[in-house]
């Protein structure tokens, strides 16, 4: 495939630079459009589900079809472009960089949304941002006040993805944890899962490009936490110089020691959500409310993660028993086993 990927997306959107970035490590042809919140270029369809970063394939007709969702376009890139892999080749590592990266898609990006719009500071940078990303040609007076629109609709959505005054706390203290842990895991070898990035770096990446950089309060935490995971932002934006060997990904001993305390969080925060989540969408409840880290969680429901459990769950009834076993190991004390059972 030669002719260079097109796709839309949004300085913004922790997703288009989730995929940017994995696009620029592993050297495949690409042209970004920033234009994110206007119409499609003509001849361009609109996607079903409005989602950054849309991606545009070419169809069975000859026509252009609107691809959305991250994850599985990052999939589909592995089977279309041979090398610098971001899935590990060990079925073990492979399902915890799913994990990981689920974690980071669909948790973190709770925290994202929550510190752009929860507090003043935030809320005030952000909403001229959104509009001159997309638009930085129009004049200051047009901008405020399409900018108070659009801060107004985002603040009034926060309850959609679990911020409000009771999750306020959970969502802070554990994006705070998640700096001090990723801060000791990338003193092992540089990346989250060894020496050479994988799909769950790049998610948590693209989280941070915002969190860590763009959102005051919590780029704040993020330095006086650690300056190591705040400059990792920055290396991550471009890796296409690096030479990832084929022995970089942890082994078994080292991915148990490395990821542990990594796990722990995931399995002390998203795990309880999901689990609640998906027994809200089964009985077709449109909120729930359940405890996670000792204390009250109330938000809707959501349909999509309770699709990212059921993934999970097939992704692990895939393996073999063996490597259910060791799965189970690496994962046992952590909470997260309690997604399996």
């Amino acid at each position: 495939m030669t002719a260079p990927l097109e796709l839309m997306g949004a300085p913004g959107s922790p997703y288009t630079r989730k995929m940017v970035a994995l696009l620029r490590y592993r050297r495949i042809l690409y042209q970004v459009s920033w234009s994110a919140g206007r119409p499609p270029k003509p001849g361009y369809p609109v996607p079903k589900v409005p989602l950054l970063p849309t991606f545009y394939y070419p169809d069975e007709e000859g026509g252009m079809m609107a691809v959305t969702d991250s994850t599985p376009i990052t999939r589909r890139l592995e089977s279309e472009y041979a090398g610098r892999s971001v899935l590990p080749s060990d079925p073990v590592l492979s399902f915890l960089n799913d994990l990981i990266e689920d974690y980071a898609d669909e948790w973190l990006t709770k925290a994202m949304f929550h510190f752009r719009w929860a507090h003043q500071a935030d809320y005030d940078n952000a909403g001229p941002l959104l509009i001159y990303w997309s638009q930085n040609t129009l004049d200051a007076e047009n901008a405020g006040k399409v900018s108070d629109a659009i801060s107004k609709r985002q603040f009034d959505r926060l309850y959609v993805v679990g911020s409000n005054d009771v999750t306020a706390k959970t969502i802070e203290s554990s994006y705070a944890r998640l700096i001090g842990i990723l801060d000791e895991l990338l003193q092992k070898k540089g990346f989250v899962l060894g020496g050479r990035p994988s799909s769950a770096d790049f998610a948590i990446f693209g989280q941070l490009t915002q969190l860590a950089i763009v959102e005051p309060t919590s780029a704040a935490i993020t330095v006086a936490r650690s300056p190591r995971v705040r400059a990792w932002v920055d290396l991550m934006e471009d890796l296409s110089g690096l030479d990832p060997q084929e022995d970089g990904w942890f082994g078994a001993d080292e991915a148990r020691e490395a990821l542990a305390p990594l796990l722990t969080e995931i399995g002390r925060v998203y795990a309880p959500f999901l689990i609640a989540n998906a027994g809200a969408i089964m009985v077709g409840e449109k909120s729930f409310e359940t405890e996670i880290d000792g204390r009250a969680w109330t938000q809707p429901s959501f349909p999509y993660q309770a699709k990212c459990l059921k993934w999970l769950r097939e992704g692990y009834e895939a393996l073999s028993g063996n490597e259910r076993g060791s799965v189970g190991a690496l994962l046992s004390g952590t909470g997260c086993e309690t997604l399996f059972d």
